[in-house]
């Protein structure tokens, strides 16, 4: 058994070059398919024969796309958009955009101005996603998809098909929540640096790659020492993103224990196995009734909030970071109410604001230094 320092090489450096990835896929004669966010149906692309890469933009400075879009829209959405203009996603076969927030619902058109070599395949989910009639509105999307990607693959897909990709997805999400877990219990194993990597991977490995390449690192993890003591503070971090290298250093540097979290980029896309229904694309469209803890998925309760007070009790966290988008209206709506809920319970929290132009995080340096000062009583 390779030891972990080599295991986590491979995630981080597959972490840090999903081009490489992309083009080892085109040279193997794969067609891929870029998912931007969020909660595209990868199980049906997969089930087609194709690969889902997913498309979260990158830290790039934006020029071309300032022509489609204004500056104070997502940084994912600009950056995304300025890397398809630039070529960055040349050799993709379509991409498919969601329309789960304003900003997305102009990302489609903008995207066929722009990028016109790379076709878009658009995702509607219902917004009212819990009753039965939002399952059936989303089962009929995904419908539509299906033969949009039968077209591209030259592949039928019938309903075995899909059947055999939500099982290799389920197991997927099986071997995260195991990793969350067992990382859980060995404070400082990895950096946040390195935790993020792992996630992160994710998105550009085939499904059965990625799931034999968490087991094997679960697997050297579960061969080290548990220990409930951590030389910095238990932090549980809460957002849509939190991959942004300058926080990641701070974190890094300040000796913090990423030790779960509520971030859509991260641990909710694994929390939530798809339900086994006779019918395996109702199947998919009722897993998005059942997602909890993203901001942009209709959410009248506020479940999100009791959720992160679970997981930050479940981790005994010593609190909380919200890690928000900057120019993102839905994390902004819902940051009241998820830190009332964190003071309710006693749980200390702060917020950061980043996206992926910030440069300068020495102001993000001071308040994480602080906030970690303020926590020192607890470790």
């Amino acid at each position: 058994m390779r030891i972990l320092s080599e295991v986590i090489g491979d995630f981080k450096a597959i972490s840090a070059n999903p081009r490489g990835q992309l083009d080892a896929y085109l040279g193997q004669r794969k067609k891929v398919i870029g998912c931007m966010p969020y909660f595209c149906p990868e199980e049906l692309v997969y089930a087609a024969g194709l690969i889902p890469f997913g498309l979260w933009g990158a830290e790039t400075r934006v020029s071309e796309a300032r022509r489609y879009l204004p500056a104070f829209i997502c940084s994912i959405i600009q950056t995304t958009l300025e890397l398809g203009i630039k070529g960055k996603y040349d050799g993709l076969s379509a991409v498919m955009i969601p329309i789960l927030c304003d900003s997305l619902k102009s990302m489609d058109g903008n995207w066929r101005y722009g990028v016109k070599n790379i076709p878009v395949i658009p995702v509607a989910h219902a917004q009212n996603r819990k009753i039965a009639a939002g399952a059936e509105f989303t089962a009929s999307q995904y419908r539509k998809i299906i033969a949009a990607l039968e077209e591209i693959s030259g592949n039928t897909v019938s309903d075995e098909d899909i059947r055999e990709s939500i099982v290799s997805y389920n197991k997927r999400n099986a071997a995260v929540r195991r990793f969350i877990d067992e990382l859980s219990q060995r404070p400082r194993t990895l950096k946040p640096s390195e935790r993020n990597a792992v996630f992160k991977s994710g998105y550009f490995m085939e499904v059965k790659d990625y799931t034999a390449k968490v087991d094997e690192l679960n697997d050297c993890l579960a061969g080290l020492p548990g220990s409930g003591n951590s030389s910095g503070p238990r932090l549980v971090t809460c957002g849509i993103v939190a991959d942004n290298s300058g926080l990641l250093k701070i974190l890094d540097e300040c000796g913090v224990d990423i030790i779960d979290d509520v971030v859509t980029h991260e641990s909710l896309r694994y929390r939530f196995d798809i339900p086994e229904t006779g019918d395996p694309i109702l199947s998919l469209a009722l897993q998005i009734g059942i997602i909890e803890g993203c901001p942009v998925l209709y959410d009248p309760g506020k479940k999100r909030a009791d959720m992160l007070v679970d997981v930050a009790r479940k981790r005994s966290a010593d609190g909380v970071l919200f890690v928000m988008t900057k120019f993102c209206d839905p994390e902004e709506y819902d940051i009241v109410p998820l830190k009332k809920a964190l003071e309710k319970n006693g749980i200390q929290s702060l917020h950061v604001e980043v996206d992926q132009q910030t440069t300068d995080v020495e102001q993000i340096r001071t308040a994480i230094e602080t906030f970690c000062e303020m926590l020192s009583s607890h470790y």
